[in-house]
């Protein structure tokens, strides 16, 4: 009688940020396992990967130990099967459920030596921890959603920002509230209710967001942190410098250092090179005005895979043009996070950072600041644990194609290292804050 071969997931239902254990035991030893995934994404597109592992001298199989001898990754990854998924149907990239209420399954096949399939296990992720609760927020024109972690408050809170792509980064929110922290996911742009492009985007509506946070949370110890990628990672610096009686902290996801143009997510009727950011009802200075070196052409037709980034770098070298445009990052009240990859493909994510640092460091900023740099890493730092394989994409905005940068596995590294990175700077953060506030 031989033995079943099984597999086993642990835990198998947990939050998306949760690593697994994945094992097949009871194998011939040293017979070849093939595992293929199949998760339902985004609008119900399927997302497909394998791995073959060779079975040890007791025919166990171990992910978190084994690296594959063929697959659609290399080298030893627990959550390899997860973030080297790719679409079955050319063009897909949303990685999260619509309602974020729905967890992610995905279901894991073991097939034996002969090519025979012979047992399978479920693997679920959630992005609301049981008790979250989530609600919608419309209030003095401010559009978002928020969500409220299932524990007894005041909570410290995050204000959540996307980036070009516009829209409500609920993900993310829903994930800050299962790990403690009241998040208002606030939209800001390509969003019903609100104009369909960044151009023009008065800072004062999110001071009214910030006061609303303030008046109607009550956040704990007044503690409130801004966390953005992209454009909305420059957005939460600029924030961060503007309104500094508000926010406590900031967390830039491959932020941009300087105030840029509307670019990508720009109003046809004002151009790529028209202003994003107003105050008192004036365009702030951004890096592509009256910039003496800026060109397009080096994205507009430079070799495929398109990188923004080359176009940016053009502008960088109006030293003058830089100054104009800089966030005046020194007026932040609060520690800084930071988060690049080397190979960002939209802006040079690595330099905006540094440029920061470098600042606060000259200005002798009162807080800590970090600023993690991810070899090989590209523009789409997430969370834990999602496909990163889809490099090229379609602007939500403007159509044009281009690439992210950045390698799989790389991405998948920065998508884990950040979040952890976020957890520990917030809780020493609000650690902090808290301290401070509690002084006579």
């Amino acid at each position: 009688m031989t033995d079943i071969i099984e597999i086993a997931i642990t835990p198998a239902d947990d939050l998306i940020d949760v690593p697994r254990h994945i094992t097949v035991s009871s194998a011939q030893p040293d017979s070849l396992i093939e595992l293929r995934t199949q998760t339902a994404r985004g609008d119900g597109a399927i997302w497909t990967s394998r791995a073959v592992f060779r079975a040890d001298d007791r025919g166990v199989v171990d992910v978190s130990r084994d690296a594959p001898v063929q697959g659609d990754y290399s080298d030893v990854s627990p959550m390899g099967l997860i973030w080297s998924q790719t679409p079955v149907e050319t063009g897909k990239r949303e990685v999260f459920p619509a309602d974020v209420s729905d967890a992610l399954t995905t279901r894991i096949e073991v097939f034996d030596a002969d090519g025979q399939g012979v047992t399978a296990g479920v693997l679920t992720q959630r992005l609301m921890a049981p008790g979250v609760q989530r609600r919608e927020m419309r209030v003095d024109g401010c559009i978002g959603t928020l969500f409220v972690p299932a524990t007894q408050g005041p909570h410290p809170v995050v204000l959540v920002l996307n980036g070009s792509g516009g829209g409500i980064n609920e993900p993310r929110g829903a994930l800050y509230a299962s790990r403690g922290y009241a998040a208002l996911a606030l939209g800001y742009f390509k969003t019903p209710g609100l104009s369909d492009y960044i151009s023009n985007t008065p800072l004062e509506y999110f001071r009214r967001a910030l006061d609303w946070i303030h008046r109607e949370l009550q956040p704990a110890h007044g503690f409130i942190a801004v966390s953005g990628q992209s454009r909305g990672g420059e957005l939460a610096l600029l924030l961060g410098a503007t309104y500094p009686d508000r926010l406590k902290a900031v967390i830039g996801y491959v932020p941009g250092a300087v105030v840029h143009s509307a670019q990508n997510a720009a109003d046809p009727a004002t151009g790529r090179e028209g202003p994003t950011w107003l105050l008192d009802g004036k365009p702030l200075p951004h890096l592509w005005e009256n910039n003496r070196t800026a060109s397009w052409k080096p994205f507009d037709e430079g070799p495929p895979p398109h990188r923004h980034e080359r176009a940016i770098r053009t502008a960088l070298l109006d030293e003058q043009a830089v100054e104009r445009a800089r966030i005046r990052v020194e007026r932040i009240n609060g520690p800084v996070l930071l988060f690049s990859g080397t190979d960002d493909g939209s802006w040079p994510s690595s330099d905006y950072s540094r440029m920061v640092v470098k600042r606060l460091e000259r200005e002798r900023h009162a807080y800590p600041v970090r600023h993690l740099d991810f070899d090989k890493a590209g523009h789409a730092i997430l969370f834990p644990y999602v496909p990163t394989t889809q490099l090229v994409y379609a602007h939500p905005v403007s159509g044009r194609i281009s690439t992210g940068g950045g390698q799989p596995a790389a991405n998948a590294h920065a998508d884990e290292a950040s979040w952890r990175a976020v957890l520990d700077f917030l809780n020493a953060a609000t650690t902090s804050n808290a301290r401070a506030m509690e002084q006579p």
